[in-house]
């Protein structure tokens, strides 16, 4: 089947530059193993994306975008991708279904955070267990969260979610600290911080919220629980970069080179979202992506098809 543009990943980025295509009159489809709305279709409340609905969930906001692409006629599959090829000035598409001709790929394929692979971190996902303080910090209020991590990230959304949070633990497996010596002076300064060094999080604990962590201290031996409301994790992200890490241009961590335009070293690859190498990883970001991703996307279409 051909198509003009094929949009691998149905995250904001993928469902914004659906719709941009759809709205330029491109036959277009997007690909997406699992649910609509990547990420954002795990949160349990979106306040921080203009013009979302009042107590708007990630799935209900995901849906929204799902429903406004198809409106304009967007084409989804549940398909996973397995391989894009360059054919001449065309790509090949082969998912676990079906194989696929087009003239551009949109890669939106997004980012996931590393996971601390302790007992009880997916089942308090989203209930208390998050990834992203600009996201949730705000439902913390007055409350005491532990965050889990040791380097830059981890610290700056530590002193990030003392705006809100009574208390902020900083869990950290080594004696010392990865972050910046600027940025763990300012930590260090703060009040309402106070690191936990040497130790991990051995467990996740709750009755359909998080209550506690389950500590054990890496040289002693010796654990303990620590009360807490919520559970930040920032030990790092790893792109989503396997099915293109052979054609475009990654950084030394893997993500993919591209500029404002989203433009990738392969003519007619484009990326948007959070598998691109950029400042700000938000949902509001990913879809700014998608829109550019799709607009330069018909553009290269009509100078090198029409």
């Amino acid at each position: 089947m051909d198509y003009d543009m094929i949009i691998i990943g149905g995250g904001p980025a993928g469902l914004s530059a659906g719709l941009y295509a759809s709205r330029a009159n491109l036959k277009n489809l997007v690909l997406e193993k699992a649910e609509a709305g990547g990420q954002i279709a795990t949160t349990s409340e979106v306040d921080n994306y203009p013009g979302s609905p009042k107590d708007a969930t990630g799935p209900v906001l995901s849906q929204r975008m799902k429903d406004q692409c198809e409106a304009f006629g967007t084409e989804f599959r549940k398909e996973e991708c397995k391989e894009i090829v360059k054919e001449g000035d065309y790509f090949k598409i082969v998912t676990n279904k079906e194989t696929y001709k087009t003239k551009t790929v949109i890669a939106a394929m997004g980012a996931n955070p590393r996971e601390i692979g302790c007992k009880g971190e997916n089942e308090f996902r989203g209930m208390g267990v998050s990834y992203c303080a600009t996201c949730d910090g705000f439902f913390f209020r007055d409350l005491d969260v532990a965050v889990v991590g040791g380097g830059d990230s981890a610290l700056e959304e530590g002193i990030f979610l003392t705006k809100f949070a009574k208390k902020v633990y900083i869990i950290h497996r080594r004696d010392e600290l990865r972050a910046v010596p600027s940025i763990q002076d300012k930590a260090k300064a703060n009040p309402k911080i106070e690191f936990i060094l040497d130790s991990v999080v051995e467990e996740i604990k709750g009755d359909g919220l998080v209550q506690s962590v389950r500590i054990k201290n890496v040289k002693s031996g010796e654990e303990s629980d620590l009360p807490v409301d919520g559970v930040f994790v920032f030990v790092g992200y790893y792109p989503s970069t396997e099915l293109i890490k052979d054609m475009a241009t990654l950084d030394e961590s893997g993500y993919v080179l591209a500029g404002e335009d989203m433009k990738t070293n392969v003519p007619g690859l484009f990326v948007a979202g959070d598998i691109r190498k950029k400042v700000v990883k938000q949902v509001i970001t990913a879809a700014a992506d998608g829109a550019i991703a799709a607009v330069l996307g018909e553009k290269y279409i009509s100078e090198h098809f029409e």
